[in-house]
């Protein structure tokens, strides 16, 4: 496989790897060490892209044990939480502020979650995965799948609720 051609089928879902990254490690610098390692992983087996059914599952398995060792090894200690996922998509300042905290606020509920959690409301929610692509990469079972997700939008619903009703 030639370098273009690499650049061609990883740049489809470089950004997503990213993403996961971002998510799991909670700090943009780590992220964007942990991407530029899967792609250097992704280069290297570059030639046994065809052996594989879903480079992309893959490449996103890849990301979130790459992600849980990174994890494992600092401890979160010195990971920090600088992230804002989302896209404003209202028009209007006043609502495009209003839009911009209540992202904030979801962001940091969902970083609160369970690491399970957390990682299965990622790829379903933001990144629009599929229950089996996520039972794929997580390695998880369809009723854990879809349990984990259950529950992770419960508690993001009912924290909003509590912060909504509370002015937290």
């Amino acid at each position: 496989m030639k370098s273009e051609e690499f650049v061609n089928t990883v740049s489809v879902f470089q950004d997503k790897i990213f993403r996961l990254s971002l998510r799991l490690l909670k700090s943009r610098d780590a992220a964007q060490d942990s991407t530029q390692d899967i792609l250097m992983k992704l280069w290297k087996m570059r030639k046994k892209f065809d052996k594989y059914k879903n480079i992309e599952a893959y490449a996103m398995t890849m990301t979130k044990n790459h992600c849980y060792d990174q994890l494992k090894l600092k401890n979160n200690n010195n990971i920090s939480l600088v992230h804002s996922n989302f896209a404003l998509q209202h028009s209007g300042l006043e609502t495009a502020l209003e839009a911009k905290e209540e992202m904030s606020i979801v962001a940091r509920i969902i970083e609160k979650l369970p690491e399970q959690e957390r990682a299965v409301i990622q790829l379903r929610d933001i990144e629009q995965y599929n229950n089996k692509e996520i039972e794929d990469i997580l390695e998880m079972n369809p009723t854990s799948v879809r349990v984990a997700i259950s529950r992770g939008r419960k508690k993001i619903k009912e924290e909003l609720m509590k912060i909504k009703n509370y002015g937290l």
